[in-house]
């Protein structure tokens, strides 16, 4: 007996011991953490010139064409580049997943939030790169027209207006002899305020972002990477990467994480296998809206209501942290704040909503972003595999035709008796208005019909130790709870799995007795 008792602890328990150990132990254990020294920062290729001491430049400009004028003089071939991108045309040509070459831009995707440019181009022209952008009028031909100081200022000073004109308090001399490279300033005065204020469209591009601690965002905290924009989004004769996915449906001209980190950031190769079918931004963004709130619901139906017969505006904070807010232009709206992300697989192809589309469904997505977990079953077979990515679902309800079952475009930008909804408050002429604008009929008669956008989270990247961890998804109350095509261990049950990890588990048991039973009869 106590030979037996002997053997079992010199010999079977050990083996239990070494058996767990392999079970729990990671031979890919990170050790240490990524070495960020080694990303190769976008260089350029010298110091901007100091354009204070160009005769070109000293002197008193009246207009923003002026200074444009003046520009061109010396620099002859980028005016003929840039009115050859996206961010002058507000349009460019795109592939679908069909192979069909189609124009998608601001002038014809309808969006749910301020819905659409056309007919409204007189304030919507304070974010446009060009000067006099009031109507179907402007002069997409003219070089002068070209607002160069909106992305090139370094005073810090330059603010346009309506019509995209500077404002009047804006010295143009002084803005024309400081300029230099574009600046996060530069890029957020329009990206950071899409949607009509600061964070309220994407919720990851917030004003914030230009003096950010790493908590808020590793690359653009100023004690740590300070980069600037155009280090991810890479510039070349005045065409910039990067898609929005609210107006594209292509895989191309994408700006990634592996422009620095490579395909193999991690020292784990558990890790590093996961990138194959989840996206970095999905551990490494927890949350965003992380210091400003973001606008995740708007109602245009609720619009129109006034008190002792005029218009009004109200706001009911809850919890410091979200906001439901009413005007009678805009109707209801819900803003929040540090919020999690909601997910899906995509594939870098999306299919887009068109005006003149008929609507087959309600909530009618406006951007339906492709892929599925099947797409990784067979990888080799499609461009593109699937990733897991996260994003901020923008939902509302906005006005259609009810006869014609097609988005309207309202016109909302203008004086009294003008038709415009934010003077007029009449969804009747300001659709008809609008619709004319658009070059599309209009039957007469409106509803509202809800609708939802999807928003790729790229930007609020959180430092190492905030990323997710492998509970996050691999637990009951996963993240990915929404994601139902697969089956994710810790997720979800499945007998076939549940009964094979117990066999597997009684075979390791009799295989440590069996092996030790032969030990012990080879010995006798």
């Amino acid at each position: 007996m106590k030979k037996i008792i002997q053997i079992i602890l010199v010999i079977v328990i050990p083996e239990i011991i070494i058996f767990s150990i392999i079970g729990i132990y990671n031979p890919d254990k990170v050790l240490m953490p990524f070495d960020n020294s080694k990303i190769q920062r976008v260089q350029h290729d010298s110091m901007p010139a100091d354009h204070a001491k160009f005769e070109e430049l000293q002197q008193d400009f009246e207009t923003g064409q002026q200074v444009t004028e003046a520009c061109i003089s010396c620099h002859t071939e980028r005016g003929k580049e840039f009115m050859k991108t996206e961010h002058w045309k507000w349009v460019k040509t795109d592939t679908t997943i069909s192979g069909e070459m189609i124009e998608l831009g601001k002038e014809n995707v309808p969006n749910n939030f301020c819905i659409g440019i056309s007919s409204n181009e007189d304030l919507c022209s304070k974010c446009h790169a060009g000067y006099g952008y009031e109507d179907k009028k402007f002069d997409f031909t003219d070089q002068n027209n070209i607002d160069c100081l909106a992305c090139h200022d370094n005073t810090g000073t330059y603010k346009k207006g309506r019509k995209g004109n500077p404002v009047s308090t804006v010295n143009l001399s002084i803005v024309a002899q400081h300029v230099g490279y574009p600046s996060r300033d530069n890029c957020g005065s329009c990206h950071y305020k899409g949607g009509g204020g600061n964070n309220v469209k994407h919720g990851d591009l917030d004003q914030a972002l230009n003096s950010c601690s790493r908590e808020v965002d590793v690359h653009m905290a100023i004690d740590e990477a300070n980069m600037e924009c155009t280090e991810c989004h890479t510039t070349q004769n005045h065409k910039i990467t990067g898609n929005v996915y609210t107006l594209s449906t292509s895989n191309d001209n994408r700006s990634s994480c592996t422009q620095c980190h490579t395909a193999t950031p991690h020292k784990s190769k558990t890790l590093n296998q996961h990138f194959e079918q989840i996206a970095c931004q999905t551990c490494h963004i927890p949350t965003y809206a992380k210091v400003n709130p973001t606008k995740i619901y708007w109602d245009w139906s609720t619009a129109g209501n006034f008190i002792d017969g005029k218009p009004y505006h109200d706001e009911e904070h809850i919890a410091g942290d979200s906001i439901i807010e009413y005007s009678s232009k805009h109707g209801t709206a819900i803003f929040a704040k540090q919020l999690a992300p909601e997910y899906v697989w995509f594939n870098g192809n999306s299919e887009i909503h068109l005006f003149d589309d008929k609507i087959t469904e309600s909530p009618l997505v406006l951007n339906k972003l492709l892929g599925n977990y099947d797409d990784n079953i067979n990888p080799k077979d499609i461009e593109h595999p699937s990733k897991i990515y996260p994003v901020k679902v923008m939902r509302g309800k906005q006005i259609y035709d009810y006869n014609y079952k097609t988005l309207i475009q309202p016109h909302t930008v203008g004086p009294k008796g003008s038709g415009a909804y934010w003077s007029d408050f009449d969804w009747n002429t300001s659709a008809k208005t609008g619709m004319e604008a658009l070059g599309l009929p209009y039957s007469g008669k409106y509803d509202f019909v809800s609708t939802e956008s999807y928003w790729l989270l790229n930007h609020m990247v959180s430092p190492k130790e905030e990323a997710l961890s492998c509970e996050s998804c691999h637990s009951r109350d996963s993240r990915l709870s929404a994601l139902k095509s697969f089956y994710l261990p810790g997720r979800d049950k499945s007998k076939i799995v549940d009964i094979g990890g117990i066999l597997f588990l009684i075979l390791v048991v009799l295989g440590v007795g069996g092996h030790s039973a032969l030990r012990i009869l080879s010995k006798k």
